[in-house]
């Protein structure tokens, strides 16, 4: 398992629990699919194989899922995302491209942020359409990666799925990926499952760690479990 530290584990199910998406509609991007006869490629590779003929996503694809289903959402076809990915790979020399700082979207086309020189040499930061391959400004979308940390090249790191203030994160190089307590660094399933055995207080006594942080996890881990549920 140690080629899987930094890297993340997550089955369909576990990721669409995470990202609010169904675990189908995940499986389908990254798996290709057939409509009346006609099959539609993936929409890039999955970052992880195992030789158990399952289908595992990392953490970076994680991060792209996250993406392209904002780009989605916003009236854009898997098509086109898929167009745009293999485009900002010949751009940016990136194998997950999408979960860089350097996506922009307004609704209709995909932008990819670049730096350019003019011809003073002086750098500016331009939008490059990447279906009409020319440069233009339009109005875009809000930051799609506000609650992600990035490394200093614009790659995701750290992904915290309510926010900072809300104590959880999801780190790859933690715990394999899973979500865990920020302050004290215990996954969130186990304070949640001792929580729900012991009760809060005496869960807090056993694993060291603040009432608060007990709490926190088992509100979290009941809020993955209600959106199974629903």
């Amino acid at each position: 398992m140690n080629e899987l530290i930094g890297i993340g584990l997550y089955t369909p199910a576990e990721a669409g629990k995470l990202l609010r998406i169904s675990p189908q509609k995940i499986s389908r991007w990254l798996r290709g699919h057939s409509v009346r006869g006609r099959f539609y490629d993936p929409l890039w590779q999955p970052q992880m194989t195992l030789d158990d003929e399952q289908f595992y996503l990392g953490f970076r694809d994680l991060m792209e899922v996250r993406i392209a289903d904002k780009f989605i959402a916003a009236g854009l076809s898997p098509q086109r995302v898929r167009t745009a990915v293999t485009l900002a790979r010949d751009v940016l020399g990136e194998a997950y491209p999408l979960s860089t700082d350097r996506f922009r979207t307004d609704g209709r086309d995909i932008f990819l942020q670049v730096i350019q020189q003019d011809e003073t040499g002086e750098e500016k930061q331009q939008l490059l359409n990447l279906f009409r391959r020319q440069f233009e400004f339009q109005q875009i979308i809000a930051p799609l990666l506000k609650t992600v940390d990035l490394d200093d090249r614009g790659h995701p790191v750290q992904w915290w799925p309510l926010g900072q203030k809300g104590k959880i994160i999801v780190d790859p190089a933690r715990a394999f990926g899973r979500p865990i307590e920020a302050e004290s660094s215990v996954p969130t399933a186990v304070l949640a499952a001792a929580g729900q055995l012991e009760g809060a207080e005496r869960a807090a006594l056993a694993y060291d760690v603040p009432l608060a942080a007990v709490r926190r996890a088992m509100a979290f881990e009941s809020d993955l479990e209600q959106r199974v549920a629903a």
